[in-house]
């Protein structure tokens, strides 16, 4: 049976990895047939799409947190929303802003949609907004200038999860399943720090960033950040500069809240410890 390969997600999804495909592949040729490989970020599905081709014998586990199963499930809904779209569109300039009263309709079409459903915001999103802008919702989409860039064709996804074991679990959880077996190949795919991550459905901080690193020791694994992130500089440090504990161990910790104008603000964070050992106490000057 003949199945067909995608080189990128059939949906739209913020961070999939079709630049890095073709070297994607030649990496799981140095592995045997029978390899277990387990995508704990799933994302698009799009590494677990081509491990599946490329490995047609071995066990390929999706994890999709993000729920891109049911974005492909919905597909038929989706083509028929952008089908209606385009009954508005499709006299108007391609790339020019839509304005009223054009955009007024589009927007009463996708909430008759919804009230009969599943809209797909962010699929949607490519055909409305400007480039690499995303909507998740109806209340972020009103809030955005549109653009007639709406797709022509209808979108497909055709055996695109075929042979997969798709789940849906908190990364850790799948990765204690999997850590002690023999024969497995970890993909690692997190948000990327310091990186637009609007479209997950999950909240990141540094120290989460962090804990992925431990999945990394000891065993075969691929991983992707970006130079935006500095992790692989950070790490870098670590090694040379050989901590074993934390500097700020109990350190006191004073915080003040600081307002830029109404929707910016931030925290200003003050850390001190005095060492048991010091010989003299400063004094401020008066």
């Amino acid at each position: 049976m003949t199945h067909t390969i995608y080189q990128q997600a059939p949906l739209p999804f913020m961070g999939q990895k079709r630049k890095f495909v073709k070297a994607f592949r030649q990496i799981l040729r140095g592995y045997p047939d029978d390899v277990t490989i387990v995508d704990l970020f799933g994302g698009s599905g799009l590494l677990s799409h081509v491990a599946k081709r490329e490995k047609p014998n071995a066990t390929v586990v999706y994890n999709d947190f993000d729920n891109y199963q049911w974005r492909i499930a919905t597909i038929p809904r989706t083509n028929a929303l952008l089908a209606r779209i385009r009954e508005v569109t499709d006299s108007l300039p391609r790339g020019k802003v839509i304005r009223h009263p054009h955009r007024d309709r589009i927007l009463e079409i996708i909430a008759e949609e919804e009230q009969c459903g599943f809209v797909d915001y962010i699929t949607l999103s490519p055909s409305l907004l400007f480039s690499m802008k995303y909507a998740n919702n109806m209340d972020e989409l009103v809030k955005q200038t549109f653009y007639n860039t709406v797709r022509r064709n209808d979108y497909c996804a055709d055996g695109y999860l075929d042979g997969l074991t798709i789940v849906h679990k908190d990364y850790k959880a799948l990765f204690a399943e999997y850590r002690d077996k023999p024969n497995v190949l970890f993909l690692v795919d997190p948000p990327y720090l310091s990186t637009e991550v609007g479209t997950y459905t999950m909240s990141w901080r540094l120290a989460d960033y962090l804990d992925v690193l431990t999945v990394l020791q000891g065993h075969d694994y691929v991983y992707f950040t970006s130079n935006k992130s500095q992790i692989i500089e950070l790490c870098e440090w670590i090694g040379r500069s050989r901590i074993n504990r934390n500097p700020f161990e109990c350190a006191h910790r004073v915080e003040v809240n600081t307002t830029m104008n109404y929707n910016s603000n931030y925290t200003d964070i003050m850390l001190y410890r005095k060492n048991e050992n010091d010989e003299q106490i400063l004094q401020p000057a008066g």
